[in-house]
């Protein structure tokens, strides 16, 4: 999902709640994902698109499952387009050589 404010948040949330509505996403207002599966195809897709923060999820993902190459490109995409999390992810990676070799001026 992409990041909206807290208000926003809230105020969508109370809006389902109070007229017994489905929950469904704030920003796209399609329902959430019913498992990991639907909600890798759902950040796949975004990122066809160059959605930036699907991108950095999915490098977050691959991360954490240990395809660190995958994870460097996918975190390099995302810092490309902008991404503060991604440029924040990839600085510490660099910074403590953890799964690339460190380099602190990057």
């Amino acid at each position: 999902c992409k990041l909206i404010c807290d208000g926003c948040e809230y105020a969508n949330t109370t809006r389902e709640l109070v007229g017994n509505l489905q929950q469904k996403c704030p920003f796209c207002r399609h329902p959430a994902p019913n498992d990991d599966e639907e909600a890798d195809k759902n950040f796949m897709k975004r990122a066809e698109f160059n959605d930036p923060v699907a991108i950095l999820q999915i490098g977050l993902r691959r991360r954490d499952e240990g395809d660190i190459e995958g994870a460097f490109e996918y975190l390099t995409k995302a810092a490309e387009l902008g991404d503060a999390g991604a440029h924040d992810v990839l600085a510490l990676m660099y910074d403590e050589g953890k799964d690339v070799e460190k380099d602190e001026k990057k």
